[in-house]
């Protein structure tokens, strides 16, 4: 997922758009989108977008008012990995970490991790542990020795954390 959109902006059908790397560029230079909404998909063209602090605005062909605009209110913007945010090192689209093996540092299997949570004060890694448990672990460096996405599995070092 790419982006939340948001409430209607302006008159003529533009829509905000908050994006979730915190970054905009590749956004701005889409020509459609996939909108996921009440659970649909759709294809949309962009008609027009630009930077809007904190993140766009956005104008789909064909949603020309702010009533039309309203109707997309709370929509998950999707984009294929190519038109995604680039990485940085040390960074992981949430998907390729989803369903990853975690680990203990002797090599036990503890769980799975369902997804990553944004929170107020960091992400946190849901687990799902082998007992059937759900707990989560703040997604970070002090608690993960080693992040691997192409060995399906991440190592967890603190393991109190999950008591």
């Amino acid at each position: 997922m790419a982006g939340l959109v948001g409430s209607p902006f302006g008159l003529k059908g533009f829509v905000k758009v908050r994006p979730l790397s915190g970054e905009i560029e590749h956004l701005i230079k889409l020509q459609s989108a996939t909108i996921r909404h009440n659970g649909t998909e759709r294809v949309l063209e962009i008609a027009e977008s630009a930077a809007a602090s904190p993140g766009i605005v956005m104008r789909f062909a064909g949603i020309d008012s702010p009533e039309a605009a309203k109707t997309l209110n709370g929509a998950e913007l999707l984009v294929d990995r190519e038109q995604a945010s680039p990485l940085q090192d040390g960074e992981f689209y949430i998907e390729d970490l989803k369903g990853l093996a975690v680990e203990s540092e002797s090599g036990g299997i503890l769980g799975h991790i369902t997804d990553i949570i944004e929170s107020g004060s960091g992400d946190l890694a849901e687990i799902r542990l082998v007992s059937g448990e759900l707990k989560l672990v703040p997604f970070r460096q002090e608690f993960f020795a080693e992040i691997s996405p192409e060995k399906g599995r991440l190592i967890l070092k603190n393991l109190w954390i999950l008591e």
